[in-house]
């Protein structure tokens, strides 16, 4: 008679059991999706508004500086940016966990061409973007 190598059934239903366990253990402390879209979020705002002061910027420059209806508008806090994207989103101080909101109102030194820097937070996600005086 020849003799039979291998697992058994109950040998391999036992692997099976033990490595759902381990997944289902180990899987939530490596997957908070939540979080990581709440900071792709977050910085998909911040870079919208960094462009829309970019696009500002160089249209303050065509006008000579002049502030014309959607060409150059006066940038002289972070706030103001908010008002370039479309649609136009309010950007407040209001602690939230659940709307992004600017970590203070920071002012931008009135001369044209200075900037600071601002941060937007939501929860725990943080990210910065720039905001220049214009005109």
């Amino acid at each position: 008679m020849k003799k039979q190598s291998g697992f058994t059934l109950i040998e391999l239903v036992m692997v099976i059991v033990i490595l759902g366990v381990l997944a289902a253990v180990a899987l939530p402390k490596f997957v908070n999706l939540g979080a990581d879209a709440k900071q792709a979020a977050v910085s998909g705002i911040a870079g919208a508004l960094t462009s829309a002061d970019a696009i500002n910027v160089s249209g303050c420059a065509i006008t000579s500086g002049s502030a014309v209806a959607g060409k150059c508008v006066t940038v002289v806090k972070c706030s103001d940016l908010g008002a370039l994207l479309s649609p136009a989103i309010t950007l407040g101080t209001a602690t939230s966990t659940t709307v992004p909101y600017l970590a203070a109102d920071t002012a931008v030194p009135n001369a044209s061409g200075n900037s600071a820097t601002c941060t937007l937070k939501e929860d725990t996600a943080i990210a910065t973007f720039t905001a220049t005086a214009a005109p």
